[in-house]
C-alpha cells in the first residue's frame, strides 16, 4: 500500500522549506566563509554553525508571512527555485547577486540567456529544487482557522527575529569583523540577496521623478573652424568585457593586437572603469557627472549623444549587443541584426552577429543621416559585442581563433585555464582585427573629413583569478581585473594632437574622461563640458 502523505500545518512546513534552503541552496556562501583563513578554527566553525542558523531564521520569518492552506506551497516552491537558480550562477562563476547585477538579470535579452544555459546548470538546480518540490507536492496541510494561523505565524516570525538577535548578540565581534572585512558575503546570502535587490531597484525607480530626463547641453555649439577645415568624423566604439591586461599593445604576451600594433595608434593603460557590468557602466560613461555623482544622482539626465545632436552634429548608435540602456533613444539608432543585406557568415540562425557586421554598409547608414547635419560633424558610436561571455568561443569566427587550444563551452570550471585564456584572447584579438577595419574605413574618408577613432570597454573580467569568473561584483569589492579597461585612440598621420596624447598614456584616466574627450575631439562646447577632464585639452589650440 502507498504511504499516506505527510501531514503538517503551513507554518510546520515553511520551517522545512527555510531548513532546506538554508543548508544546502545556501552553499557558495558556506563555501566563501570557509575558504577564509579566520574560519579554520574551532570558533570559526561555531561562527558559520551560527550564521547558518540565522540564514535559516530569517528565510523562515519571510516565508511565514505566506504559511496559509493557499500560498504556503507556491510560495515555497518561488523559493526555492530562486535559491536553486542563485546557488548555481553564484557557485558556479563567483558572481554575487545586488542591486547592479539583479539589473543586468532584468536586462538580460534571450541570447545573452542561451549563452548561460548548461547541463551543470540542469544539475545544480535539479539537485537543490526537485527534492523539496517533490516534498511540496507529496505534503497534505493540516486545516486551520485563520486566525489561529495568523496567531501560530505571528508567533514565528516573532521567535525568528528573536533568534536572529540572539545570534548577532553572541556573535558580534566575529560578525561585525567578517562581514566589515568582506563585505561581498552579504550578497551571496540566498535567496534573500534576489528579494533584497529587487526591493532595492523598486525603491529606486518609486523614488526618481517621473518624465523624461533632465536636459543637458541646452548650449552646445561646434567651435568655430577655420574656412577650409573638414568636418570631424568620429567612430567611437564601446567594448565589452576587455580587459586592459590582454591587450598586448599594453604589455601583454600573447600577440592579441597585431593589426592595430601596425596603424600606430595610442594605448592608454591605466584607464579605469565606471562599473563592472554593462547596466552600470553604460549610462555612466556616457553621462557628464562622472562616477560619483552619476550613482548618487536622484534623476535621470541626457547624456554626450544629446550634446552632440544639439551642438547640429550627426550622431549614429549602431548596436551589437544588449542594446543601449536607453543612451540612443533620442537619436538615430540601429541593431546589426535588422539589417538583411549581412552576409550570411556573420551572423548565425540565431541572430547573434560577429562585430565585423558593425561596419557592414556602413556608409549606406552614413548617407542616411541628414547632409547638414554631416557638414557640421558626425559621431557613431559602435557598440560591440566584444569578449562577452561566458561564452568566449563564440565572440570570434572560425578562421579568426590564432590561439589553441579554445575553451568551447559555458561552463568554464570544466576548461584547463590556459584553454579559458586562448577562448577570451581569441575574441580580444578579433576586437583588434574589427577595430583595424574601422580604422582603414576612417583613412578612407580623409579627403572629405577629419578622422578620428577612440575605443574603451565598458568593464573587464575576471578568468578564474581567486575563483572568480565573469563580472559584476560591487565596485568597491570588485577585482582590477573587472575595473581595469583598455582604452585606444587612432588619429591620422601628423595629427597636431598626436604627441601630446602620446604623452598621456600612462596617465591615470578613467570614464569619467569619456563625456569631455569626446566633445574635444569633436569640437564641441557646452557648460557641462570640463576642460580639466579633457584629454585633449591640454594639447593647446589646433
Amino acid at each position: 500500500m502507498p504511504r499516506p502523505p505527510i501531514s503538517l500545518n503551513p507554518t510546520t512546513l515553511a520551517l522545512a522549506t527555510a531548513a532546506w534552503i538554508g543548508a544546502f541552496s545556501n552553499w557558495p556562501l558556506w563555501q566563501a566563509l570557509a575558504r577564509l583563513p579566520e574560519m579554520s578554527s574551532a570558533r570559526g566553525l561555531v561562527f558559520i554553525a551560527g550564521f547558518m542558523l540565522a540564514v535559516m531564521a530569517l528565510t523562515f520569518a519571510l516565508l511565514t508571512v505566506f504559511a496559509s492552506r493557499f500560498t504556503i506551497k507556491p510560495m515555497a516552491a518561488f523559493f526555492v527555485l530562486a535559491a536553486a537558480f542563485g546557488a548555481h550562477f553564484m557557485g558556479a562563476y563567483g558572481v554575487v547577486i545586488d542591486p547592479t547585477m539583479m539589473t543586468n538579470v532584468l536586462q538580460t535579452n534571450a541570447r545573452e540567456t542561451r549563452d548561460l544555459l548548461s547541463g551543470r546548470m540542469v544539475l545544480v538546480v535539479a539537485l537543490l529544487a526537485a527534492p523539496p518540490l517533490w516534498g511540496l507536492w507529496r505534503v497534505r496541510l493540516l486545516p486551520t482557522s485563520g486566525w489561529r494561523q495568523l496567531a501560530r505565524n505571528a508567533v514565528a516570525v516573532l521567535a525568528s527575529i528573536a533568534l536572529v538577535v540572539a545570534i548577532v548578540f553572541a556573535l558580534f565581534a566575529d560578525l561585525s569583523a567578517t562581514m566589515r572585512n568582506h563585505r561581498q558575503l552579504r550578497y551571496l546570502i540566498n535567496p534573500l540577496n534576489s528579494f533584497f535587490s529587487l526591493g532595492v531597484l523598486a525603491a529606486e525607480g518609486q523614488a526618481k521623478p517621473k518624465g523624461p530626463p533632465l536636459a543637458i547641453g541646452l548650449d552646445a555649439a561646434a567651435l568655430p573652424r577655420a574656412a577650409d577645415a573638414k568636418p570631424p568624423l568620429l567612430l567611437l566604439v564601446v567594448g565589452e568585457t576587455a580587459r586592459a591586461d590582454h591587450f598586448s599593445l599594453n604589455g601583454y604576451k600573447q600577440r592579441t593586437n597585431p593589426e592595430l600594433a601596425e596603424r600606430q595608434v595610442l594605448s592608454f593603460t591605466e584607464v579605469s572603469s565606471c562599473g563592472t557590468s554593462t547596466a552600470a557602466s553604460l549610462p555612466c560613461m556616457f553621462s557628464h557627472l562622472g562616477r560619483k555623482e552619476f550613482n548618487a544622482a536622484d534623476r535621470d539626465h541626457e547624456n554626450l549623444l544629446d550634446v552632440l545632436q544639439r551642438a547640429g552634429y550627426a550622431v549614429l548608435w549602431l548596436d551589437n549587443q544588449a542594446g543601449c540602456k536607453g543612451l540612443c533613444t533620442r537619436v538615430p539608432n540601429a541593431e546589426t541584426g535588422d539589417d538583411k543585406t549581412l552576409p550570411a557568415t556573420l551572423c548565425d540562425s540565431e541572430g547573434e552577429c560577429f562585430d565585423e557586421a558593425l561596419l557592414h554598409g556602413l556608409d549606406r547608414r552614413l548617407a542616411t543621416l541628414p547632409a547638414e547635419r554631416r557638414a557640421k560633424g558626425t559621431v557613431i558610436v559602435l557598440h560591440q559585442m566584444g569578449s562577452h561571455g561566458p561564452a568566449y568561443y563564440k565572440r570570434s569566427p572560425p578562421e579568426r581563433k590564432p590561439f589553441t587550444p579554445e575553451c568551447t563551452t559555458n561552463v568554464l570550471q570544466q576548461c584547463e585555464h590556459e584553454s579559458l585564456i586562448h577562448a577570451y584572447d581569441n575574441s580580444v584579438a578579433y576586437t583588434d582585427h574589427v577595430l583595424a577595419m574601422a580604422v582603414d574605413w576612417l583613412k578612407a574618408r580623409e579627403a572629405d573629413s577629419a578622422p578620428a577613432l577612440l575605443y574603451v570597454s565598458d568593464h573587464g573580467e575576471s578568468l578564474g583569478e581567486n575563483n572568480l569568473y565573469l563580472h559584476g561584483l560591487p565596485y568597491a569589492v570588485a577585482p582590477r581585473e573587472q575595473t581595469h579597461v583598455p582604452m585606444v585612440v587612432w588619429l591620422p598621420p601628423r595629427h597636431p594632437l598626436t604627441a601630446c596624447l602620446a604623452s598621456q598614456q600612462s596617465k591615470p584616466l578613467s570614464h569619467d574622461n569619456l563625456f569631455h574627450t569626446v566633445l574635444g575631439l569633436a569640437g564641441v562646447r557646452a557648460k557641462e563640458y570640463q576642460q580639466a577632464l579633457d584629454m585633449t585639452a591640454q594639447c593647446g589650440p589646433r
